[in-house]
């Protein structure tokens, strides 16, 4: 039960959710990490039988454990002594069926905001690298939401209350009351420093590094509608 994973899309309020469980004395935030997919890599190569994610099907139960074993031991050697490490790496929701097949004691946080805002928000930062390249198309933008959408609601079908959803619009509404659901459901104990989360001293590596450093506010949430028209080719395009 050591990795908290929180998944979803870019600027959907995950650093803020990681702040707050990160603010948990029982909790490190270790930010977005590359581990499981080296850990994949190793029991689920792209050059395997049938290839990936194709031949997963015929893998014995035994492959998923191993995986699960080399996740954790990577996070344990390179975050010793802390109970629960905190895994923000977003794209892990294509992942969510093999985590929690690697590692089923695991809690798994999905970041989810209104879709508009949510896309508006990504369209205006410039990311470093190359890994949202579909943010800078209004259209494409809408098109990557949707599966996106569509892969979460089956994650919900097939495993259901395994993923815990967070909403944004109704953390900012009602901050202790969505952050005691939070804490309950990774079964920790309450400590009310996870409210003075803008107060824990942490890196904070994404473009919501300011915002985790000042109380909650609501002031981004209908921001999206002021734009009008502008945004038609994206909101025609939304599921």
């Amino acid at each position: 039960d050591t990795p908290i994973f929180v998944v979803g899309m870019p600027r959907s309020g995950s650093t803020l959710v990681e702040q707050i469980i990160a603010s948990h004395p029982q909790v490190y935030g270790a930010g977005e990490l590359g581990i499981l997919k080296t850990a994949l890599g190793k029991q689920f190569p792209p050059a395997m039988k049938g290839g990936f994610p194709w031949g997963i099907a015929d893998m014995p139960d035994k492959a998923y454990a191993e995986a699960g074993q080399a996740y954790l031991d990577l996070l344990h050697a390179r975050y010793p002594g802390f109970r629960h490490v905190t895994d923000k790496m977003l794209g892990n929701f294509l992942l969510v069926g093999f985590i929690h097949l690697m590692v089923p004691k695991a809690k798994i946080i999905h970041c989810v905001r209104d879709a508009a805002a949510t896309c508006l928000s990504i369209y205006k930062v410039h990311f470093r690298g190359d890994s949202h390249r579909y943010g800078y198309d209004l259209g494409e933008l809408a098109d990557f939401h949707n599966l996106y959408t569509d892969m979460m609601a089956h994650w919900r079908t097939v495993l259901p209350d395994v993923v815990h959803d967070v909403r944004y619009e109704d953390f900012v509404a009602d901050q202790e009351g969505q952050t005691r659901a939070l804490i309950a459901h990774l079964g920790l104990p309450w400590d009310d420093a996870v409210l003075s989360f803008h107060e824990t001293d942490r890196p904070v590596r994404t473009a919501s590094a300011a915002q985790v450093r000042q109380p909650m506010y609501q002031g981004s949430v209908d921001l999206w509608k002021r734009y009008g028209d502008r945004l038609k080719p994206l909101l025609d395009r939304l599921a």
